[in-house]
């Protein structure tokens, strides 16, 4: 799915999200093979919470996270045993109105955080729209909610941001955020400093010890912000201020994963292939989820412990930047997709 873009008035930059495509049975990447190509072991525990942080409605959102755990085996999660948890913006019941594009968004970042931590609680937060204010709003409900993990599969232009880049700074929890799929370039909330900014890469079978290989995704966005300082842990020498991405997963539509989701066309649900760093971020922050341990600084951990726990990845170029590490994979760190790809726990 397309990386959502908007501006700071919450206008979409790009519309309704694309990369999907209806499917009778599912395709893409099941959960399982995702938990391999990233040697995730552990399924978490009901004592966790992963947030999903999107704007407007999706009336449709429990049930059909019910399909897609029921189709891969995962336990049952609803509001009635105490799993699913959905809340407007405020932290109430008063939903915002319906959103196609956004809803599919929803459904992506629900499975994703199922696959990866199928025994998370999970929290879904509706902002009333997809103005930077309303998603910030949405994001400290989560935080105030004991989310240890908010995901976050937005991004827009830096501009008019600095007023919410503290909602995304929070000790010990696990803030996820998608780099976007225009390529080589700058997006906001990723460009924050307290985030873990998510590119995305091309996860294809191999004959590897995970059964996997990665390469650099052309659409993953990277870059160094206008705005933002350069955070103490950062040691990158051609940015002199926030560097993203700091981490990667599967963002590829070509090599994208299995959801059950709004078809776009009113109530009907149906099962769709998705990519993009929308994919990325909640996969990510399920692997938070399932470890249940939040970071003590954001990214910090994963740049001073780099290359533990994480798989280089070293091909593939996502735009022009003169054949530097800006966009362009190599050995060692990377803006397309940070310190590698993360395989166990140790990454985190």
């Amino acid at each position: 799915m397309a990386h959502v873009r908007v501006d700071a008035r919450g206008n979409e930059l790009q519309g309704k999200p694309d990369g999907a495509a209806a499917n009778i049975t599912p395709s893409g990447y099941a959960p399982a093979q995702l938990r391999t190509a990233y040697g995730v072991t552990s399924t978490g525990s009901n004592r966790t919470i992963v947030a999903i942080v999107d704007a407007y409605g999706y009336p449709n959102a429990e049930a059909d996270l019910a399909v897609y755990r029921a189709q891969y085996n995962l336990p049952p999660c609803t509001t009635a045993n105490g799993c699913f948890i959905k809340r407007d913006q405020n932290g109430g019941t008063a939903y915002p109105r319906y959103n196609g594009g956004w809803a599919q968004e929803q459904a992506l970042d629900l499975d994703m955080a199922s696959a990866m931590c199928p025994n998370c609680k999970i929290m879904l937060v509706q902002a009333s729209s997809a103005a930077y204010g309303d998603l910030a709003a949405a994001v400290n409900t989560a935080y105030i909610s004991g989310a240890l993990v908010i995901s976050n599969s937005y991004g827009g232009g830096e501009s008019g941001s600095a007023a919410y880049s503290s909602v995304y700074t929070h000790p010990g929890r696990a803030i996820t955020a998608s780099t976007g799929d225009n390529g080589y370039g700058i997006s906001f909330p990723a460009s924050s400093p307290g985030v873990i900014a998510v590119g995305g890469t091309t996860l294809t079978p191999a004959a590897t010890f995970r059964g996997y290989a990665e390469t650099a995704w052309s659409g993953g966005g990277s870059g160094c912000s206008a705005v933002y300082a350069k955070p103490v842990w950062q040691n990158d020498g051609l940015c002199t201020t926030r560097m993203e991405a700091d981490i990667s997963a599967v963002a590829d539509p070509a090599t994208g994963v299995a959801v059950y989701g709004s078809t776009g066309k009113g109530s009907k649900s149906g099962w769709l292939v998705f990519g993009g760093t929308s994919v990325s971020a909640p996969l990510i922050g399920g692997i938070y989820g399932a470890i249940g341990v939040g970071p003590a600084n954001g990214a910090q951990k994963i740049w001073s412990t780099a290359p533990s726990g994480l798989t280089d990845v070293t091909s593939g170029a996502n735009g022009s930047c003169g054949g530097t590490y800006l966009c362009t994979a190599g050995a060692g760190y990377d803006g397309p997709t940070g310190h590698g790809t993360p395989y166990g726990s140790a990454a985190f």
